[in-house]
């Protein structure tokens, strides 16, 4: 499995798990509410400043999305 798939798989399972509207994610990191879709789909992934904003809002470790640690 690819990073950019490991990224996609483990932050749509945040998001399922979670109760964490796309709309306040994407107001909560800076982006687009499209930007959130993309990470979702797998079209793209954040920048590093991104991902920091997305792992405070989320609560969650960036190793753990990266697939760094499980």
């Amino acid at each position: 499995m690819d990073n950019t798939t490991k990224f996609t798989q483990r932050f749509n399972e945040a998001l399922r798990y979670s109760d964490v509207k796309q709309t306040a994610l994407a107001k909560a990191a800076n982006v687009s509410k499209q930007c959130i879709s993309d990470y979702k789909a797998g079209k793209s992934v954040p920048s590093i400043d991104t991902l920091y904003l997305i792992c405070k809002y989320l609560d969650i470790s960036a190793d753990y999305l990266l697939g760094l640690e499980n």
